[in-house]
C-alpha cells in the first residue's frame, strides 16, 4: 500500500482527493435525491441542511437510483446543485418549523392514539403530560426515605430564604412563603427533573421590581404593585409554556451562556448592596438599583443617627452561616449543616429580640405576615391596566432568564445522575406552575441553584421533595408565621447576603476570556450595565455584543488550508497539525462559516487569493 502510493504521479495524487468518497449527510441526501424522475417523491424546502424532507421510499430501488444518479452526472450538474441550494434559513423559517414540528408531532401522536382503545389513550396521554404517573409506578418506601430527608432539609433553608426574597421583590413577606406551596407541586407532577427544587430566586426578585417600579411605586401603592407582579407572573408562564408548546427554545439561546454569567454577577453585587438597607437599618432607600445610587444613600445613612444593633446582630450570624457552610464542605457528612443554618439563625435571632425586647431599641422587624393557605390572586390580574404592553414586556424578559437559570440548574445535576431531561416538557411545566401560581398569589418561581444542590446533596431520589418542602411550607403558614413577629429583618438580609457568593463564578469568567474575548467582552458588558445603569440595559448590553459577534463572525469567516494527516483519509488544519501534507497543485481551503452571501462574499474571495498567494510564494521558496 505504502509502495504504490509512493510509486503514483501528483496528477494521481489529485484524483484522488478530487474523487474521494464522500460521506452522505442531509445535504448530500437531499441534493442526490433531485432530478426528474424524482420529482414527486421530494418536497424541497429553503433552508439549512435540517429543514430538507427526504423521499419517503427508502427501499432498495430507491438507493440503486441514488447511485445511478451519481455516476451519470457530470461536474456541471454537480455545481449545479451547489450554486442553485437553498437559501439559509432566517428567525421566520425557524419560527415555522418549530411550529411544522408540533402540529406533526400532534399529528402523529393522535393518530397513533386512535389506533388504541379509548382507555388506554387517556391513559397514554396522561403519561406524555405528567411523568409522575411514569415514574411513579416504580416508587418505593426507601426511596421516599430519602426525598422526607431531602425534603425536609430544603425546606428549612426555604422557608427565610423565601422571606428575604419577598422583600427584596418589594412584596409582602408572605408571598415569598405561597411561591414556595403551589410551583413547587404543579411541578413535581409535570417536570422531568429528580434534583431541582422550585421556588423564588434572588435575580429574578431583584429583575420585577427593577423594572416594574417604573410603572408603579411600591411604596406609594403596594397593592397596586403587587398587582402588577402577579400580571407579570402571569405573562412569564404564558411565554414560557409557549416556547415549550412550540418548541422555541432556541430562543433562550439569544442569551449567551457567557452573557448569563456576567448578568448574574453584576445582580449578585446588586442584591448585596440591596441588604445594606436591612443590615444597617436603613430607613431612606433609593428605588434605582445601579451601583452609584445605592452607595450615596449608604454614605449619606452615616451622617444621620442610625442604629449599630441592627449591623451588629446581621454580621455576626452571617459569619456563623458561612462557617457552616465551609464546615459543611470538609465534611460531606454534615451537609446538613449549612441547610439548616439560616432557619437557626432565623430562630435564635427571633428568640433573642424577643426576650430582649430588642425591637423597642432601635432593632428592625419583620411584624405581622398573614396566616394561612395561598388565597385565590384572579381578581388582582390587570389585564385591562394602562401598562399591559410593558408588563407583558417584563414578562417576556423574565421568562428568558428564568427558564435559562432552571434549564442550566437541571441539566447539571441531571449529567451527573446520568439521566436527560426534556427542554420542551420543562418549558412547560415551567410555563404551567407560573400561571397556576399567578392565580394563587405565587410570583415567578424558578430552579435556585443553592436548593438544588441541597437537596442533590441530602439524597433526593425524585421531585417528592419538592411536595415535602411544599407540605412542609404549608404547615408554616398555617402554625408558625405568628412566632416570626419579631424575625429581624438584618437576619433576613444576612441570609441572601450568604448565598451570593456562589452566584459570582471567577473562575469561570476567567475561562471565558482564555477560550473566546469577544464573548468575555459580552460577560463584562452585562456586568457593567448591570451595576452602572439598571437590570435591563445589562441585558440589552449583553444581547447586543452577543449579536455583533455573530455578524462579525459572519462577515469575516476564518479559512483554513487543508491538508492530509500521513497514514489516514483525515485533513486538517496545516496551521493547527503541521504534520499534514498539502497535495501538489491543489489547494483545499474550508469557510469556517455556515453561512456564504453577499455580506462576506467578497471576504472570502480577498482570502482566498491572500491565501494562494502565501502557498505560492512558499512553494518558490523551497524550489
Amino acid at each position: 500500500m505504502a509502495s504504490s502510493a509512493a510509486a503514483c504521479s501528483d496528477a494521481e495524487k489529485a484524483n484522488w482527493v478530487l474523487n474521494a468518497p464522500r460521506l452522505l449527510g442531509p445535504w448530500r441526501e437531499s441534493v442526490e435525491f433531485s432530478g426528474e424522475e424524482s420529482q414527486k417523491d421530494i418536497v424541497m424546502l429553503h433552508g439549512s441542511p435540517k429543514h430538507f424532507k427526504q423521499s419517503t421510499t427508502t427501499d432498495a430501488s430507491s438507493e440503486e437510483h441514488m447511485l445511478d444518479l451519481e455516476k451519470n452526472s457530470s461536474s456541471v450538474d454537480r455545481s449545479q446543485w451547489v450554486l442553485n441550494g437553498p437559501e439559509p434559513p432566517g428567525l421566520w423559517h425557524e419560527l415555522m418549523d418549530s411550529v411544522r414540528e408540533t402540529i406533526s408531532y400532534c399529528g402523529n401522536k393522535y393518530s397513533s392514539l386512535k389506533s388504541q382503545p379509548m382507555l388506554k389513550s387517556v391513559v397514554s396521554v396522561q403519561r406524555e403530560i405528567f411523568p409522575i404517573l411514569v415514574w411513579g409506578r416504580n416508587y418505593s418506601i426507601s426511596k421516599f426515605k430519602h426525598d422526607l430527608m431531602a425534603g425536609l432539609t430544603i425546606a428549612s433553608l426555604c422557608i427565610p430564604q423565601s422571606i428575604g426574597y419577598a422583600t427584596l421583590a418589594k412584596l409582602d413577606p408572605q408571598y415569598g412563603l405561597y411561591t414556595s406551596v403551589v410551583p413547587p407541586l404543579i411541578y413535581a407532577i409535570m417536570g422531568t427533573s429528580r434534583e431541582i427544587a422550585i421556588g423564588p430566586v434572588a435575580v429574578v426578585s431583584l429583575l420585577l421590581p427593577s423594572m416594574l417600579q417604573k410603572l408603579q411605586d411600591p411604596g406609594a401603592d403596594p397593592i397596586a404593585y403587587t398587582k402588577l407582579v402577579l400580571t407579570a407572573t402571569f405573562f412569564t408562564g404564558i411565554f414560557q409554556a409557549a416556547f415549550g408548546i412550540f418548541r422555541l427554545g432556541f430562543l433562550v439561546d439569544f442569551l449567551s451562556h457567557a452573557a448569563i454569567i456576567g448578568f448574574v454577577a453584576g445582580a449578585a453585587i446588586i442584591i448585596g448592596l440591596q441588604q445594606l438597607k436591612g443590615l444597617l437599618g436603613i430607613t431612606h432607600f433609593p428605588t434605582s438599583t445601579d451601583v452609584i445610587s445605592v452607595m450615596e444613600a449608604v454614605w449619606s445613612s452615616f451622617h444621620h443617627p442610625w442604629n449599630p444593633h441592627n449591623f451588629m446582630l446581621g454580621c455576626s450570624f452571617l459569619c456563623f452561616i458561612l462557617i457552616s457552610r465551609f464546615v459543611g464542605r470538609k465534611n460531606r457528612k454534615l451537609f446538613w449543616l449549612p441547610a439548616m443554618a439560616p432557619l437557626l439563625s432565623v430562630i435564635l435571632s427571633t428568640l433573642i429580640v424577643y426576650l430582649t425586647r430588642a425591637d423597642k431599641h432601635g432593632i428592625k422587624i419583620v411584624k405581622h405576615i398573614k396566616e394561612g393557605l395561598n388565597p385565590s390572586s384572579v381578581h388582582l390580574l390587570q389585564l385591562n391596566s394602562p401598562y399591559i404592553g410593558d408588563v407583558a414586556k417584563v414578562g417576556l424578559i423574565v421568562a428568558l432568564v428564568a427558564l435559562t437559570e432552571a434549564i442550566a440548574v437541571g441539566k447539571s445535576f441531571s449529567s451527573i445522575k446520568g439521566y436527560h431531561i426534556n427542554g420542551n416538557k420543562e418549558m412547560m411545566s415551567m410555563g404551567f406552575m407560573n400561571i397556576v401560581g399567578s392565580l394563587t398569589s405565587c410570583y415567578v418561581a424558578t430552579g435556585s441553584f443553592s436548593r438544588t444542590a441541597v437537596n442533590f446533596s441530602a439524597g433526593c431520589e425524585t421531585p417528592v421533595s419538592n411536595i415535602v418542602m411544599a407540605i412542609t411550607v404549608i404547615i408554616s403558614l398555617q402554625f408558625l408565621t405568628r412566632l416570626l413577629y419579631f424575625t429581624p429583618t438584618a437576619i433576613l438580609a444576612s441570609i441572601i447576603l450568604s448565598a451570593l457568593p456562589g452566584l459570582i463564578n471567577v473562575n469561570e469568567i476567567y475561562n471565558i476570556w482564555k477560550v473566546d474575548k469577544l464573548d468575555f467582552l459580552a460577560c463584562i458588558g452585562a456586568f457593567f450595565g448591570v451595576l452602572f445603569a439598571s437590570v435591563e440595559i445589562g441585558l440589552l448590553v449583553a444581547v447586543a455584543i452577543s449579536f455583533t459577534k455573530t455578524i462579525l463572525i459572519s462577515i469575516q469567516p476564518g479559512t483554513e488550508t487543508l491538508g492530509k494527516l500521513p497514514g489516514t483519509d483525515m485533513f486538517c488544519d496545516t496551521e493547527q497539525y503541521p504534520m499534514a501534507v498539502t497535495v501538489p497543485g491543489i489547494m483545499i481551503v474550508r469557510v469556517k462559516s455556515a453561512l456564504f452571501c453577499f455580506a462576506n462574499a467578497n471576504f472570502v474571495r480577498e482570502r482566498y487569493y491572500l491565501v494562494l498567494k502565501n502557498l505560492i510564494r512558499k512553494q518558490n521558496m523551497f524550489s
